[in-house]
């Protein structure tokens, strides 16, 4: 037994381990290359003068990251996200909303996120609600296709089976095919986590108060602050990781009978 748990963590400690060690190198020739090369700030600035300038500006970074994650962020993934997963069961259930709200859906994907931005600003407003908004658009149609196809995962010898047992359609829905569905869903949010930071960046350079990750890149930008422009970056990639891990961890507990979590060991 202990023996097995030990073959086990091998794989999972190397898989931490390489990502590190070659972020690692990358720094240092990182570091190298514009140190020994003499690279102007304004073209790139080594990552120990990006380290200085985020430590410097941890207060204003905060209220940033604040602004830009905790509220819009997440606020916007959740109603996506939890809208998507809605609308795809009530599409499941009602085969004409499945004929008029996914292409509907997929006309909604389509639009253009600089142009869908200053929009959402003029309805609600230059605070974080219009961002989220705009990260409500984005991970809406992911989560609805996702699940959509998720639904219809389960084979025809489980429906029957069910359908030998009298279960309506509630019942096979929370007993086989949302089971079934769970790995497409949890794609979709995996998805949705990373177009959630993105939409709500993108959507503060077209306004929003003196506060935000976006706005602070486009802001700095236009100062050649380019070390505090990589800091927001670099928190921004910090914070997207994280979150993309935090839903990883999740479906790994909710879908450890899945071949692909269970890396096909017996």
């Amino acid at each position: 037994m202990a023996l097995a748990i030990a073959r086990d963590e091998v794989p999972d400690a190397v898989g931490v381990l390489i990502p590190a060690i070659f972020g690692v190198a990358i720094l240092v020739a990182w570091e190298a290359i514009t140190r020994g090369g003499n690279v102007p700030k304004v073209l790139l600035p080594s990552p120990s003068g990006i380290w200085e300038t985020l430590i410097g500006n941890i207060p204003r970074i905060a209220a940033d990251f604040q602004q830009t994650f905790l509220k819009a962020v997440l606020a916007g993934y959740a109603l996506g996200c939890g809208a998507g997963f809605l609308v795809a069961i009530a599409v499941d259930r009602s085969p004409f909303l499945k004929r008029g709200l996914l292409p509907l859906g997929n006309f909604i994907s389509a639009l253009p996120l600089i142009g869908i931005a200053p929009i959402m600003v003029m309805w609600f407003g230059f605070d974080w609600p219009s961002k989220a908004a705009v990260v409500v658009i984005m991970t809406f149609f992911p989560m609805l296709v996702n699940t959509v196809a998720g639904l219809n995962a389960a084979g025809h010898m489980e429906r029957d089976l069910m359908r030998t047992y009298a279960s309506g359609y509630w019942s096979t829905l929370f007993k086989l095919r949302l089971p079934a569905a769970a790995p497409f869903i949890f794609n979709a949010l995996k998805i949705n986590s990373t177009l959630a930071l993105i939409g709500a960046i993108v959507a503060e350079f077209f306004g929003t108060p003196i506060v935000g990750m976006g706005f602070r890149i486009s802001s700095e930008i236009g100062k050649l602050n380019v070390e505090m422009v990589w800091a927001e970056i670099a928190v921004a990639a910090l914070a997207g990781s994280v979150f993309y891990w935090v839903v990883a961890l999740i479906e790994r507990a909710v879908t450890f009978w899945h071949p692909s979590v269970r890396g096909g060991r017996a």
